[in-house]
């Protein structure tokens, strides 16, 4: 059963080779678009890696840059296709390239599309790899004399400003962390050796915040130690009063920042997604168009275009049928292999067996 037919004419065929001559040109555009924006969002993730605790999220950028550069390749291929189209006695050599490369356009197209989606459904991901990366660049804050540490610290604190949030969660996460380094910390204080006795595992712990976590915007200044102490502070009520820190925690400002950039790459990717389809079926079109015209006369006679010459099943099963016989070449090949492994490694022995016999 032959799929969406049309019929073309010389000059509707024409047209058609020009038009997506033009069209692959754009896709062309469209697919470096989609590599340079797998690398940007690849960049941003790189820049945060300090805070997170794995690269799974790494899949959509990467994934992005494959695809951008390789649909480049496959319009370049397009274009010179629409070219050819233009003289039919040169299109025939296309005949045998067309099939495979159908087949891997369209695995192509897939994954761009599986990027789209891997865009919009990574949040889950995103937040856990964050609440641990996030728990250990705060732990790791006073940390400044270790090696492999030695700018954490700078990077949690240009992170909290620049994204105007304060510890994982929110602010309270610091008071459970010692973020002082012992170094800066006067052991012959009375206080300071009775903050540490009061702690079982004899850390330093306060109520208080790095100075990155202060809001400029607050007209008074910053209050932040003894956040919770109102007697402390002039007019001050820890319950009622707002606070002149970031009250956002680090992490949901971060999910939101990259899920916005992702949702919107999601989208952009997704029409250039569409753009690329429309090369393929209209590829598709031109092929089954001009092989009508193969072997005939009148060059300009009027042809039949069609996506599929059968049924969507028959038609994937006539693409899967070669891979799955490689597929199973293989293994018996391998089977093969493992056989004769086997029985060189029984050969030594039943050789010695007979020799005792023989003595």
């Amino acid at each position: 059963m032959v799929l969406l037919k049309i019929k073309f004419p010389f000059e509707k065929r024409v047209r058609l080779a020009q038009g997506l001559w033009l069209l692959s040109w754009l896709a062309t555009i469209g697919a470096s678009f989609t590599f340079t924006l797998g690398c940007f969002l690849k960049t941003e993730l790189a820049r945060r890696s300090e805070v997170m605790d794995n690269t799974e999220i790494h899949a959509v950028p990467n994934t992005l840059m494959m695809v951008g550069l390789v649909c480049m390749g496959i319009n370049f291929f397009t274009g010179r296709i629409c070219l050819d189209a233009l003289e039919p006695g040169r299109f025939p050599r296309w005949k045998s390239f067309m099939k495979p490369f159908f087949g891997f356009s369209i695995f192509i197209a897939f994954l761009m599309l599986v990027s789209v989606v891997m865009s919009y459904a990574m949040k889950g991901n995103l937040e856990r790899s964050l609440k641990v990366g996030l728990k250990n660049g705060i732990r790791f804050y006073k940390d400044t004399d270790t090696p492999g540490r030695c700018f954490q610290k700078q990077t949690i604190d240009r992170m909290q400003m620049e994204f105007r949030c304060c510890g994982n969660t929110d602010f309270k996460d610091w008071f459970e962390v010692q973020w002082i380094s012992n170094r800066y910390l006067d052991f012959g204080s009375k206080e300071v050796k009775d903050r540490i006795k009061s702690n079982v595992d004899g850390r330093y712990l306060v109520d208080g915040v790095p100075f990155s976590c202060c809001n400029p915007s607050s007209p008074r200044p910053c209050i932040q130690y003894q956040l919770t102490n109102n007697s402390v502070h002039y007019n001050y009520d820890y319950q009622t009063e707002e606070l002149n820190i970031y009250i956002r925690g680090c992490r949901e400002a971060l999910v939101y920042y990259y899920m916005g950039l992702m949702n919107s790459i999601g989208a952009g990717v997704l029409s250039i997604f569409l753009v690329q389809t429309s090369v393929l079926v209209s590829l598709r079109y031109l092929q089954t168009s001009m092989d009508a015209v193969d072997g005939q006369e009148n060059q300009e006679m009027e042809t039949e275009g069609y996506l599929l010459e059968k049924g969507v099943k028959e038609t994937i099963k006539e693409y899967m049928d070669p891979v799955l016989k490689v597929l199973m070449i293989n293994q018996v090949d391998a089977a093969a292999t493992g056989e004769k492994k086997a029985e060189e490694g029984e050969k030594p022995g039943t050789s010695a067996g007979g020799a005792e016999k023989q003595k």
